[in-house]
């Protein structure tokens, strides 16, 4: 596969796709830290059982994705069927028959819709656990469904757990940035309506807090590095991005952005949506270092083409890494975060001074006149 790869794939968008391949190499070998966005519907495609090999060996340290991929991805935990289909159902021609039949279609890939139904019932059941009733961050949330995907998975005799059993073993931690758009979502929506009071209440300002200590933690390392491969675009990408532009512009921490940054996407760059805006856009955003622009690729490609080669090549040409377990660092990354944001001149503004070890509310409140900053929307890049 690298000999392929480095050999034949000279132009046009297989050149990017091994410009591709090359960087990811690149990006596991300096020892940076990795993070990974996944978009698009690529769990009910199999894609997690090449994902899963990259969290095993090392090769992804935290995860932003959406709702639906983890949900879609649970059914293999539960060993539910999912099938090929043929062109003629991608074409959509047999949608209204397939309807009557019981069919979910997901263009080519087809399950039963008791799949759903019974999926459904696992999340629902899950999250009416006691160590879900309560206020936590959406990595506390899908630490503890990867926890009884992994166990429901050994129960069932399945050999190639979830994205979500895996990192739960491995303490990758995982965020959704819209936690309500997803099926998973739908259930924490069925229990509020139930009881409002109850938990699971998902506090995306924590989301937030914890991914932007997580990259400054990799930043200020000796030598430290962070990498970013996005799969697809969306709300993952710009929750994995919008990390630098929160500790620069929002916390006023001293940044300069991501060093690596790999995109697998269809998008195009010209109709102006955040997924297919490029690397140089993003350096307008302080996403990305300006110094680390040779080290971006964007390629092209559907996913489901690109990730299989690119995961093969990695875990042929690399060795594999020492889990980071960074999931039990976030607490103690948070503090370091706070501590330093505790210090910048953007604290002072709307704070004043800084509490004492024995405070926990803010020295102040803001002072008149401090709201006249004019803040722009942070979807581009």
């Amino acid at each position: 596969m690298v000999s392929l790869i480095d050999t034949y794939f000279n132009a046009y968008n297989a050149a990017r796709l091994r410009e591709a391949c090359q960087t990811f190499a690149r990006m596991i070998d300096s020892g940076c830290t990795i993070g990974l966005s996944i978009s698009g519907a690529l769990t009910p495609a199999g894609l997690s059982s090449v994902i899963v090999p990259l969290i095993q060996n090392g090769f992804v340290d935290y995860i932003s994705s959406t709702g639906a991929n983890l949900y879609h991805d649970l059914h293999f935990d539960l060993a539910l069927p999912l099938y090929r289909g043929q062109s003629e159902v991608a074409s959509g021609a047999l949608d209204v028959k397939l309807r009557k039949d019981g069919i979910i279609r997901v263009y080519d890939v087809l399950f039963p819709a008791d799949v759903l139904y019974k999926t459904d019932e696992w999340v629902y059941r899950v999250l009416q656990a006691p160590e879900f009733g309560k206020r936590m961050s959406g990595s506390e949330l899908h630490h503890l469904i990867g926890k009884y995907a992994l166990e429901t998975a050994r129960k069932r005799g399945v050999e190639k757990p979830s994205i979500l059993a895996v990192c739960h073993d491995l303490d990758v931690p995982v965020w959704v940035a819209s936690p309500g758009d997803s099926t998973i979502g739908l259930n924490l929506s069925a229990i509020h309506t139930a009881f409002p009071d109850r938990g699971p209440h998902v506090d995306p300002g924590a989301d937030v807090m914890e991914m932007s200590a997580l990259v400054l933690d990799a930043k200020r390392k000796k030598n430290g590095l962070s990498g970013v491969l996005i799969l697809g675009g969306g709300a993952p990408k710009n929750f994995l991005l919008q990390t630098e532009p929160q500790l620069q512009e929002i916390l006023g921490v001293a940044e300069k952005g991501h060093d690596f940054f790999i995109q697998i996407t269809d998008a195009r760059p010209d109709t102006g949506g955040l997924s297919g805006a490029t690397p140089a856009e993003a350096v307008s955003w302080g996403k990305i270092d300006p110094d680390k622009l040779p080290d971006t690729v964007v390629c092209y490609v559907d996913s489901t083409v690109v990730l299989p080669l690119m995961a093969s090549y990695a875990l042929a040409k690399c060795k594999p890494r020492k889990p980071r377990r960074l999931f039990k660092k976030l607490p103690e990354l948070v503090d370091d975060l706070r501590t330093e944001y505790r210090r910048t001149d953007m604290y002072k503004r709307y704070w004043g001074a800084p509490p004492t070890e024995t405070q926990s509310a803010p020295a102040k409140k803001a002072t008149k006149g401090q709201g006249k900053r004019t803040r722009g929307a942070r979807g581009g890049g």
